[in-house]
């Protein structure tokens, strides 16, 4: 059924006046907003909950919103919101502090973001395929060495790895002449097999042997995530009850793999409560955008909150952060999105 321009009117100020305040929006407050009588909201009200946007939580006068309600509001109601010229420069300045290691950026990301829109946050970055592009083995004492590994979609990594038997620097110098010449670029299957090939004293055939395996792991480890803001899952009166709480806070310490992810190459994306598969999400909503780091990879910062959240309000800040990420990683001109001027009340 097709909802009336007043029954939508109705509902974008009860979804909006719940997401304020948290509190049951009764009739007598969107009359006032609308300029009819109490009656007349109170009728359309009753028919909203009807139709499944609204819901009484209990016996009081007053409605809150439904996955539904919320779902017809993110695709039709909303209003586009712009960020504030305090918002954008508060992005560019934390941008601005860029680290030198993938890792330590996407873990700032998802910091960044959580601080701004007060939010639980998370950030994934996800490889494409690729080998490694360079290795470098370091001499540490006669039975270990660091092997420093630089993969196509732009982690390095490096590890302490032991040898049962004696490598010197001049043996590490020429495996990683060896690597670098035989080695990269291919699958770890494809580094096994060259590795059963090769004819090597059983000193630098054991290193050899070490820094494949770990090389490997870290291909196969194409998927790494990063979670911030936790606590302030706390802070959010929907989570007042304290198994809610911990149930969700569990999937942010221990089950991040299971944080989801937009399907279909989707830029920005919001799942709303009942939409979320997964069991810990039911009463939340996750508001998600995805942005191009390049080198085969592909970045993701999603939000966590109730499903009275300022969609608005985070889907314009989420979109603008991935779009300075993009910019920062270097697939447009390298420089940050131009800062929009805009009204104070926006």
């Amino acid at each position: 059924m097709e909802l009336t321009d007043r029954k939508k009117e109705i509902l974008k100020l009860v979804i909006e006046q719940y997401i304020s305040a948290a509190e049951p929006v009764g009739s007598k407050a969107i009359a006032r907003e609308m300029g009819v009588s109490s009656a007349t909201i109170r009728n359309e009200m009753a028919e909203l909950a009807e139709l499944g946007y609204l819901e009484q939580p209990h016996t009081s006068a007053g409605r809150v919103p439904s996955p539904k309600g919320y779902r017809l509001y993110v695709n039709e109601l909303m209003e586009q919101r712009a960020l504030s010229l305090q918002e954008t420069e508060e992005i560019n300045s934390a941008l601005q502090l860029r680290m030198q290691e993938l890792d330590s950026v996407l873990a700032k990301a998802g910091q960044v973001v959580s601080s701004i829109v007060r939010y639980p946050a998370y950030a994934i970055v996800a490889g494409s395929g690729g080998g490694v592009r360079q290795f470098n083995l370091l001499p540490v004492d006669l039975g270990s060495f660091i092997a420093v590994v630089m993969t196509d979609d732009g982690r390095v990594k490096s590890q302490l790895l032991h040898t049962e038997v004696d490598v010197t620097g001049e043996d590490l110098a020429a495996l990683t002449a060896l690597l670098n010449d035989r080695f990269i670029q291919l699958t770890p299957q494809e580094m096994g097999a060259r590795l059963m090939e090769a004819v090597l004293p059983p000193g630098q055939f054991m290193a050899l042997s070490k820094t494949i395996g770990y090389a490997g792991d870290i291909l196969a480890d194409s998927v790494q995530v990063y979670t911030a803001g936790t606590k302030n899952i706390l802070k959010l009166p929907e989570f007042r009850d304290a198994d809610k709480a911990h149930e969700l806070m569990s999937l942010f310490t221990e089950g991040q793999d299971l944080l989801p992810a937009p399907v279909n190459g989707a830029g920005m994306q919001v799942l709303i409560g009942p939409e979320n598969v997964n069991e810990a999400l039911k009463d939340t909503s996750v508001v998600m955008a995805s942005y191009d780091i390049g080198e085969h990879m592909r970045g993701l910062i999603g939000v966590v909150g109730p499903t009275r959240m300022d969609y608005a309000s985070v889907a314009a800040r989420l979109s603008y952060f991935a779009e300075s990420l993009t910019r920062l990683f270097g697939q447009h001109s390298g420089e940050l999105p131009p800062v929009k001027e805009t009204k104070e009340n926006e």
